[in-house]
């Protein structure tokens, strides 16, 4: 979750050509000629095509197109491996397109890193030496650097493996040395370009979840490239649809599904595997249905026949879950002449958090009857899901009419 707003890129009415006759193939789409037209009169190409948008500090930023839609040319417009031609990408401020080679260099050295689709490991060099690869770059001492290096490996899961050798691991390895390095180079933004889409299906879902579990706490600003709408709605905080250069839409996952702004990324989402993408907090509802531990069994009672359930919710003073009443519960303690909940142990009841995707709910309803608890960080009650609700955002959502 983004906790600032505070802008790290702003792209603005950005343009690449490529051809012989950029000027005039530029002056020509800025006149309002179609790129076809201006194809066909410079033979000149627009790549890129009055792109704009702003990335947040701190977020997950996902550019998401076809091949040919122009994402991979924006990322490297983002590092100068391309120079724009016209517009402008202001970074911290700075304008990276008007640096000189040198301070582009400096510039890149000390705040991006990148992660390739192909892994890009030195055959020579072992684990540990590809992975102290980016620091060297940067000028730094390698001894210095060791355990750096290797607390990077650490945190991907490929301690013990320090001075083993490309050919040694599998491909899955070979991406987990690739973004150790990228963290080791502790930059403050990442750049990932089809990172993970040379990997097997069950293992591009392991680095998924390692990307989004290593950045979890960290400040660092991501812009990941991906042709995968299940991937791009799955790890982005905000998702940029590219067609043909263009920008189509920016927003968030749940923008993107609910409210697309064209046919175009209307089929897109028709694919999409809703229950990857939903999560509980999409389909849960707001619940009434509570009783605080103070109040007594009769409380309860009374509370569960109004809402016409059999189990009720109960929370403290702040409103954190404390567990799940049953009726037949609740009528032995009222026999019991008991006045209040807060010494009463509770029965056994699911409870996730907010963040909890629909797959894990389907799987949890399959060994449980009961009304599921979605709770946040500090363990307060949000909501409730019952198993109808989740059956009714997945057709609502396949019937592309009502929101959840």
């Amino acid at each position: 979750m983004i906790d600032t707003v505070i802008s790290k890129i702003e792209v603005k009415n950005l343009f690449k050509v490529f051809g012989k006759q950029q000027t005039k193939a530029l002056e020509l789409r800025k006149a309002g000629k179609s790129k076809s037209e201006v194809l066909k009169q410079t033979g000149s190409t627009i790549g890129i095509d009055n792109v704009n948008f702003t990335v947040r500090q701190g977020e997950m930023f996902v550019l998401m197109g076809l091949s040919g839609s122009g994402k991979s040319t924006i990322l490297r417009c983002l590092n100068r491996l391309l120079k724009p031609t016209s517009g402008s990408v202001v970074i911290d401020g700075v304008d990276i397109t008007k640096l000189e080679k040198k301070e582009l260099r400096e510039f890149r050295q000390k705040h991006m890193a990148m992660v390739f689709q192909q892994f890009a490991l030195l055959p020579h060099r072992t684990v540990l030496d590809n992975t102290l690869f980016g620091l060297e770059v940067q000028g730094k001492d390698r001894d210095q650097n060791i355990e750096s290096a290797k607390k990077a490996l650490e945190q991907v899961g490929l301690k013990g493996w320090e001075n083993k050798y490309p050919h040694q691991l599998s491909g899955g390895m070979k991406q987990r040395v690739g973004l150790a390095r990228a963290l080791c180079s502790n930059t403050d933004i990442l750049l990932m370009d089809e990172a993970f889409s040379a990997l097997d299906p069950l293992i591009r879902e392991e680095m998924q979840d390692l990307l989004l579990d290593l950045l979890a706490d960290s400040d660092k600003t991501v812009i990941f490239i991906t042709h995968d709408l299940n991937e791009a709605l799955k790890i982005g905080d905000r998702v940029a649809f590219l067609k043909d250069g263009a920008l189509i839409q920016v927003g968030t996952p749940e923008d993107i599904i609910e409210n697309p702004a064209d046919d175009y990324i209307r089929k897109f989402i028709q694919g999409v595997d809703l229950t990857r993408v939903l999560s509980a907090k999409d389909v849960m509802k707001k619940s009434s249905a509570h009783v605080r531990l103070t109040s007594g069994p009769a409380v309860a009672l009374e509370t569960m026949k109004k809402h016409g359930i059999s189990s009720v919710f109960v929370v403290d003073k702040k409103m954190r879950y404390k567990g799940l009443l049953s009726v037949e519960q609740a009528i032995k303690l009222r026999d019991q002449k008991v006045q209040t909940l807060e010494n009463v142990e509770f029965d056994a009841s699911p409870v996730v958090d907010h963040n909890t995707p629909i797959s894990e709910l389907l799987g949890l309803f399959a060994t449980s009857s009961l009304p599921v608890a979605v709770i946040n960080e500090e363990n307060r009650l949000l909501g409730v899901i019952v198993r109808s609700s989740v059956l009714a955002a997945l057709d609502q959502n396949e019937g592309g009419s009502d929101n959840v």
